[in-house]
C-alpha cells in the first residue's frame, strides 16, 4: 500500500476572522475526523501540520519526509486556496518534488474530502 503524507495548516495558524462560523475547535475536530476516516479505511497516512511561515513549514515538511518514503502527498485547501499562502504553497510543492521525486500530489477541498483526494492517486487506498 502507498504511504500518504497529509499536509495542512495547523488550526492554531488560521485567522478565523476571515472564516465566519468556523473556529479552532471546530476545525480541529473536522481534521481529527478526517484522520480517523483514513485510519478506518486502512490508509497508511501520516499527518504533517505546518505553520504559516514558509521557512518553518518547509523545515517541518522535510523532517516529516524522513519518515517515508511517501507515494502520495495531499496538500490541504487551507494552504492552497488562501492568496496569503501562495508562497507557502509554492515552497511546499517545490520541497516535495525535490525531496521525493515522482511523488504524486492530490488536493482536498475540506477535511471531509481528504479521503476522496487520496483515493484518486493512491489506488490501493480504495
Amino acid at each position: 500500500m502507498t504511504k500518504v503524507l497529509t499536509i495542512g495548516l495547523d488550526p492554531k495558524q488560521i485567522d478565523y476572522s476571515m472564516h465566519p462560523g468556523l473556529d479552532e475547535a471546530t476545525l480541529t475536530a473536522r481534521v481529527e475526523q478526517g484522520n480517523a476516516a483514513l485510519r478506518a479505511a486502512g490508509i497508511d497516512a501520516e499527518p504533517c501540520l505546518v505553520t504559516a511561515d514558509p521557512d518553518a513549514a518547509e523545515t517541518a515538511l522535510r523532517e516529516r519526509l524522513a519518515h517515508g518514503p511517501f507515494g502520495v502527498a495531499m496538500i490541504g485547501a487551507g494552504i492552497r486556496m488562501a492568496p496569503e499562502h501562495t508562497l507557502l504553497f509554492e515552497r511546499l510543492v517545490n520541497a516535495l518534488t525535490e525531496a521525493a521525486p515522482g511523488i504524486r500530489l492530490c488536493f482536498n477541498t475540506s477535511p471531509e474530502t481528504t479521503i476522496d483526494a487520496i483515493r484518486r492517486w493512491a489506488p490501493a487506498a480504495s
